[in-house]
């Protein structure tokens, strides 16, 4: 629970310590003293935007730390654990800093923190219901809100939400990859037969060249035949000498002379090396004509073979050695096609299991918000009836809602209905209700769910606006109820109210010639005493006046 409050320049505070307790503790005050600028500052701590009007003027900036007693909230200890933010005095302080440039600054007990981490936390330690709560209560989605809250079913809702989001995403993604379905299939079909084309014509390694330069000697093989015959010709049986018969001569004359010079012996040895090279290539030569045969049909068959592989690189635009790469890469993207193909088939299997969870998801909810439904509605109607609304009868209608869409707030639609007054039908609750009966069936609403909330401090900020008379003294006495088993903080105009406190703080405004502030007492037994007077009375206090709340304040002792 909120245990303590200091307030420092904010909007007209100066400085306001407040210390607060169990129960129900009541803040009054005169109109425009400021009543609700303490809810106001403590709603700041809580994570609400904060802006460079919330600085008192002159100063230079607002200081807002709250300290909650989180013993009772294992929830809160738990988040606050798991973010290394834990104490050992089982309390956490939330801090707001807001400067009067506008920046703003959020503490968890003392380490900085994000205005999510303020908004989350908070969440768990308090929560605060305003005088225009009611206006809210107009829209459907809050009336799911409140059932959910009612039927302890928060977060399976959100498990419910989330399970639609990831049928919707897993939709899409299937149906993104099945709109590229038909261009990816006739993109395999292309891919399958050019494959085919490049499997039939069946490249090997290094064939290309081989054939090139098979082509090559069987399209000049009468000049190679001429060529090679004339280089043995001259080598060794030409008419007028040949090489052979030249190096066998010059090797006699040097022999012949190695007796009168020994510096002629390595020409000698280079010319007889030259004959037997000489030698060797005419054998070479001849050994080559022996073999070689000039085929055409063979030379056809090459060229047949060779314009085959032009034909296909030229249909695909590259170079004829490029083939082998490209067959590949078709290989490459072929595969990748197919595997998308695959996670088509996935994606389905994944749709089916997703949808399977939501269902499953969304039944248990449908189940638990039927039966809760019914306990809310006899719950609300009786105290809208206590509540001067002595013929009202509150309905909660459920209406389904188609499964095939996976509606992320579960298979139905939930809403209020009311009927103001005995044997009419019940109607939408934006359609029938007044100002006045909005008021009281949102207290209804807020009372009973309350009651069922873990979060065990609430704050009422005037929700009791257009309520008088008897009534106001059964407002009262739900929210002295509700302070029994934790902690209320209601601000209120109404002495009925006021008199039901556990303790009361009263808000006054103190002037002088420069400034304006508020201040906040807390009221010892005379003060309630004459402030509950003033309350029922005016300023001007009456004995009558005095009697009166002397009686209303011994009647809740």
């Amino acid at each position: 629970m909120l245990i303590h409050l200091a307030v420092n320049n904010y909007a007209i505070v100066d400085h306001l310590d407040i210390e607060l307790s169990s129960g129900m503790t009541v803040i009054s005050g005169e109109t425009g003293a400021g009543k609700s600028i303490m809810l106001d500052a403590l709603a700041l701590t809580l994570g609400d935007r904060a802006d460079s009007g919330a600085v008192r003027p002159g100063a230079d900036k607002a200081d807002i730390l709250a300290t909650f007693d989180v013993r009772q909230i294992p929830e809160a200890q738990q988040w606050l654990a798991e973010r290394d933010l834990d104490t050992d005095q089982q309390q956490v302080i939330l801090r707001r800093v807001i400067t009067a440039e506008g920046r703003s600054r959020g503490y968890i007990n003392g380490s900085p923190c994000p205005q999510q981490d303020l908004k989350a936390l908070g969440e768990l330690l308090i929560d605060i219901h305003s005088q225009h709560e009611h206006q809210s209560l107009l829209k459907t989605d809050t009336h799911r809100r409140l059932l959910d809250e009612y039927a302890g079913a928060v977060e399976l809702a959100r498990q419910v939400q989330l399970a639609a989001q990831r049928c919707r995403q897993t939709e899409q993604a299937l149906q993104r990859a099945s709109t590229l379905g038909d261009e990816q299939q006739a993109r395999q079909q292309l891919l399958s037969y050019q494959l085919e084309e490049l499997d039939n014509l069946a490249l090997q390694d290094g064939e290309l060249d081989s054939l090139e330069s098979e082509q090559r000697q069987l399209a000049n093989a009468e000049q190679i035949v001429h060529n090679c015959q004339q280089v043995i010709d001259l080598c060794r049986e030409s008419d007028s000498g040949s090489v052979l018969q030249a190096l066998n001569a010059s090797l006699g004359r040097l022999t012949a002379l190695a007796e009168h010079s020994r510096h002629l012996g390595e020409a000698h040895a280079l010319l007889a090396s030259a004959q037997i090279q000489v030698e060797e290539a005419v054998g070479e030569l001849s050994r080559y004509l022996d073999h070689f045969e000039a085929d055409p049909q063979r030379q056809q068959q090459v060229e047949e073979r060779l314009g085959s592989i032009y034909e296909l690189a030229r249909k695909h635009r590259i170079q004829p050695q490029q083939l082998a790469a490209l067959q590949q890469q078709m290989l490459d993207e072929l595969d990748s096609l197919q595997q998308q193909d695959a996670d088509i088939e996935r994606l389905g299997e994944e749709l089916a299991a997703y949808r399977q969870h939501y269902q499953q998801l969304a039944q248990q909810l449908s189940g638990i918000r039927s039966e809760a439904a019914a306990r809310l509605a006899a719950a609300v109607t009786e105290e809208i009836q206590r509540l001067g609304m002595p013929g009202g009868r509150i309905e909660i209608s459920l209406q389904e809602l188609a499964a095939d869409n996976h509606p992320p707030q579960g298979l139905e639609s939930v809403e209020f209905m009311v009927s103001a007054n005995p044997g009419q039908p019940a109607k939408p609750l934006a359609k029938v209700a007044s100002g006045g009966e909005l008021s009281r069936i949102s207290l209804g609403i807020q009372v009973i769910t309350a009651q069922t909330s873990r979060v065990p401090s609430l704050v009422f900020d005037e929700v009791d606006v257009g309520i008088g008379g008897p009534t106001a003294e059964i407002v009262g006495q739900l929210l002295r109820r509700l302070g029994n088993r934790g902690q209320v903080i209601t601000v209120t105009h109404l002495p009925q109210v006021a008199a039901q406190g556990h303790q009361h703080l009263f808000v006054r405004k103190e002037q002088d010639k420069n400034s304006t502030r508020t201040c906040i007492d807390k009221l010892d037994t005379d003060g309630r005493i004459k402030e509950v007077a003033r309350m029922l009375g005016g300023i001007d206090l009456t004995e009558e006046s005095l009697a009166h709340a002397r009686k209303l304040l011994a009647v809740s002792a």
